[in-house]
């Protein structure tokens, strides 16, 4: 992974990875070279990088974008909304005209730069099940000498 023109390795510091991590996660860019792309639209994760040709298989976040999105996003929306209603009693027009937007679109937009931060977090942390690696070589036909993230 190249930041300001030089490589975070295995050796970098866990500042430089988070920064490097936040940096590729929140553009949609590759975690291994920064310059292709993540998703091929909304949050599918594309096959390939068109540039380093690094295999996304290894990616699996899962439910975790949705997780973080409710927990972080949608929970103190949801006391936020509570806190209109007993402050004010507003008829029930003005929550679908304000609550509901903003419910919606406060966890939906995050979905895709959470899912970004997670997968090129397993890139760089190197995350996968342990003793999976033979067994997931087997599967994608891989060699099992070489790491999943490096081939």
């Amino acid at each position: 992974m190249i930041e300001n023109d030089r490589l975070i390795s295995a050796e970098s510091t866990g500042k430089e990875k988070f920064g490097w991590i936040l940096r590729s996660g929140w553009k949609g860019s590759c975690p291994r070279c920064g310059k292709g792309h993540m998703f091929k639209s909304w949050l599918k994760i594309t096959d390939r990088c068109e540039v380093c040709s690094l295999d996304y298989r290894f990616a699996s976040p899962d439910d975790g974008p949705a997780f973080f999105s409710l927990c972080i996003v949608a929970f103190p929306l949801a006391f936020f909304v509570v806190w209109i209603q007993v402050a004010f009693e507003p008829p029930w027009w003005v929550h679908l005209f304000t609550s509901v937007p903003v419910m919606l679109l406060g966890c939906l937009l995050p979905l895709r730069p959470i899912k970004g931060w997670l997968v090129a977090s397993q890139y760089v942390n190197r995350a996968q099940e342990a003793g999976s690696h033979v067994l997931w070589a087997q599967l994608h036909g891989s060699d099992a000498s070489k790491s999943e993230f490096d081939q």
